[in-house]
């Protein structure tokens, strides 16, 4: 009888004793995610392996038990009630679990938090999908939007099935529990009036960040991860390696941007990796609501977000006549789809679509000639 470890990196399942991975190498000492099992034989010599978890305590009891099983010949080839732990205390675990495995991981903390404030001192395996129904009804009550109803339930979902993978539920309560659909065809961009009046009561580093924003279309996320290692001046390309759908991708560089980079660069510390620091932490900023904010409020803008810049770069894009493909691969949009939203700012995309049959017609004018005398 023995517990075993699984390798993150290639899921071999090593000795506990091991210090490094038997078949990649990886120092199981020092990895992280790594996940216990347990072995044992039955009196019939058949070797048995059950996956615990990220427990080690857990693996160890666990084993004791199974061990009592085959000593007392009451085995039973079939597992044993998956082992009861609070809402609250496997949220901790699954937050942990997140730091490394999820990108946007601070904006999951925050619903991680505030569901443990609604399951908290439950326990995973008394949470039904009524539950979770009752909690939705209650914060649509309080006349949340769609998209605000649905994230904190899919952030749920997502915990109840890492608590099946890691052994403690059989079955997904919240799997029963649909998302409303949401309308994501909100479209809300600036006028080139309101760029001039946005941009006069932006100052410093909030400024620059706009400017970045609507001159690329790069989301909040990819700005604030830029690194001046991603950007060739030589070239005059910006390369996006950390995006949305994990998609590379290279914007070029206007006049504009380019020498607002050029700009910045020049007054950048020495070994200032990210283009963009919070002089007060001396970090990469992670949020500028609230000086966006206000400067929204100067500029007299109402029903505006930052991420609105992002369709402010692509509808005035479409406006000037380039073709939606270009939009899409500028966007790092994975699906056309996506990008479909602002062909109707293009009028005349589809007048000059139609136009260009005419040159059929024009090498061979006889039929339009044939067809009026018959008329």
């Amino acid at each position: 009888m023995a517990i075993l470890i699984e390798c993150p990196n290639c899921r071999y399942r090593n000795s506990e004793n091991r210090e490094v991975c038997k078949r990649c190498g990886l120092n199981l000492k020092k990895a992280k995610d790594k996940v216990y099992w347990i072995e044992y034989y039955t009196k019939d010599k058949k070797r048995k392996r059950e996956r615990v978890g990220p427990w080690r305590k857990l693996a160890i009891e666990a084993l004791a038990k199974r061990r009592v099983e085959v000593a007392e010949n009451k085995f039973l080839d079939k597992r044993e009630e998956p082992p009861k732990i609070k809402f609250k205390d496997f949220a901790k675990e699954y937050d942990k679990w997140c730091q490394t495995n999820n990108k946007g991981y601070f904006r999951k903390k925050w619903f991680i938090d505030h569901l443990i404030t609604i399951f908290g001192d439950k326990y995973l395996n008394e949470i039904t999908s009524w539950d979770i129904e009752k909690y939705r009804l209650e914060r649509k009550k309080q006349g949340l939007g769609t998209a605000s109803l649905n994230r904190p339930i899919a952030c749920l979902k997502h915990m109840f099935t890492k608590a099946i993978e890691w052994g403690f539920l059989k079955e997904n309560p919240a799997k029963p529990v649909k998302l409303f659909k949401e309308n994501n065809r909100r479209l809300r961009f600036l006028s080139e009036d309101e760029i001039d009046r946005l941009l006069t009561n932006c100052s410093g580093y909030l400024k620059d960040i706009v400017l970045v924003a609507l001159n690329t279309g790069m989301r909040k996320g990819e700005i604030f991860n830029l690194k001046w290692q991603d950007i060739n001046f030589d070239l005059r390309l910006i390369h996006v390696s950390d995006s949305k759908n994990s998609e590379a991708r290279d914007i070029p560089m206007n006049d504009i941007l380019y020498e607002t980079l050029k700009t910045l660069r020049e007054k950048a510390g020495e070994g200032q990796d990210y283009v963009f620091i919070n002089p007060k932490t001396n970090k990469p900023y992670d949020n500028v609501k609230r000086s966006f904010k206000t400067a929204l409020k100067r500029a007299g803008i109402e029903d505006f977000t930052f991420h609105d810049l992002r369709h402010t770069f692509a509808s005035h894009l479409v406006m000037n006549g380039v073709d939606l493909m270009t939009v899409k691969e500028l966007l790092g949009h994975k699906d056309i789809k996506m990008t479909m939203r602002y062909s109707h700012l293009s009028p005349d995309h589809k007048r000059m679509a139609v136009k260009r049959i005419e040159v059929v017609f024009h090498r061979r004018p006889n039929l339009v000639l044939v067809s009026n005398n018959q008329s």
